[in-house]
């Protein structure tokens, strides 16, 4: 297969991105540092694909900008953000899904994704699309440790599960299909929306102790996005139809929801940052830099900020955005993909501005 280091990558910092990131490769490569991914469709590389599920997005127009145009079941045009940081860290492939059953025992040592798009860390999250719980990702990570310790030996697999960069992505849909959704009512009647955030962040504790459990030691852990600013939340969740259907702002009071979130989630890893030594359990800015495309897209050269690529852009994802639907010419100009997802470029720009974060948990 074709290393996908060799595919283009159409965004005005690539050139740039590549100098800074040769020495770093170096560092890496020295280090012989590997990437694990967990969470939801923003990192399912294609685990859903082995599930019974309709959260699927291994078809085109899925991955027309991936590697050989190849539909992985990433749910993007291309690349998503632990693709990036596989690429930085000099890995020799991007990251493969756990559940493949083509995955070689080169990319057991290298860059693995136990990512399932749909899921949260809710209980009740998961079984809405009948895809894979995030408990069922660290229960897979286990099984994972159990065959990398078969493979290069155990003492091999500590080093190299305590040196890998870990990032997880998850809460988004713990809030747009659970908590706010008028047909799952049943978290809405037992918690106020501080109480349900207080919920949810004593399981993302539990998660990521169970990560440490196992010997991760280098966490990073990227907040919510802006909720409100993404297409289906806005054709959701607006209060009016006209905005709904013409000016599609973003919906206020679910983006206030994300940032008192991520405050809440940022006050969280600090505490276990300090109480966990010899660990680096450290906050990934995803709210920050979509939202400052979204209130300055010509500093990106983005032409479209609240509906995606794919269809009418408003409500398009997963089997509505399949080989018949009619997308854009030009993604680049696109921050959205599809109704719920953003583009490869608009993954670049979030990567870029935390790569300090990557070099701070590396170094």
């Amino acid at each position: 297969m074709k290393s996908y280091k060799q595919y283009y990558f159409p965004h005005v910092y690539y050139y740039i991105f590549v100098l800074v990131s040769i020495v770093t490769k170096v560092q890496a490569q020295a280090l012989n540092l590997s990437i694990y991914s967990f969470g939801d469709s923003f990192v399912d590389p294609g685990n859903n694909n082995y599930i019974n599920t309709l959260a699927k997005a291994n078809f085109q127009p899925y991955g027309r900008d991936f590697v050989n145009r190849m539909a992985t079941g990433r749910f993007c045009d291309g690349r998503q953000i632990p693709d990036f940081i596989a690429l930085y860290l000099g890995a020799k492939s991007y990251p493969r899904a756990y559940l493949d059953p083509k995955l070689s025992s080169e990319d057991l040592v290298t860059a693995v994704g136990f990512g399932s798009a749909a899921t949260g860390f809710d209980p009740l999250t998961p079984p809405i699309l009948n895809v894979i719980p995030i408990s069922k990702q660290l229960e897979n990570f286990r099984d994972y440790k159990r065959k990398l310790v078969a493979a290069i030996g155990e003492k091999k697999a500590e080093d190299k599960i305590g040196g890998a960069v870990i990032y997880v992505t998850a809460g988004t849909n713990d809030f747009i299909l659970n908590y706010f959704n008028n047909d799952t009512p049943t978290r809405r009647n037992m918690f106020t929306i501080t109480a349900y955030q207080r919920f949810l962040l004593q399981l993302v504790r539990q998660f990521i102790q169970g990560l440490l459990d196992q010997g991760a030691r280098r966490i990073a852990y990227a907040g919510l996005p802006p909720l409100g600013c993404i297409p289906s939340s806005i054709s959701s969740y607006s209060n009016n139809t006209a905005n709904e259907l013409f000016m599609r702002n973003c919906v206020e009071y679910l983006n206030t929801v994300a940032k008192d979130f991520n405050v809440m989630l940022q006050g969280e890893l600090r505490t276990m940052h300090s109480q966990i030594h010899g660990s680096k359990i450290v906050y990934v800015d995803f709210y920050g830099p979509v939202i400052d495309t979204i209130k300055n897209p010509q500093k990106y050269r983005f032409d479209q900020v609240n509906r995606g690529c794919c269809g009418t852009g408003v409500f398009e994802q997963g089997p509505l955005c399949n080989p018949t639907t009619i997308t854009c010419r030009d993604v680049s100009k696109y921050v959205f993909w599809d109704a719920t997802h953003f583009t490869e470029k608009a993954y670049s720009i979030i990567f870029e501005a935390n790569r300090h974060i990557i070099d701070y948990i590396i170094n």
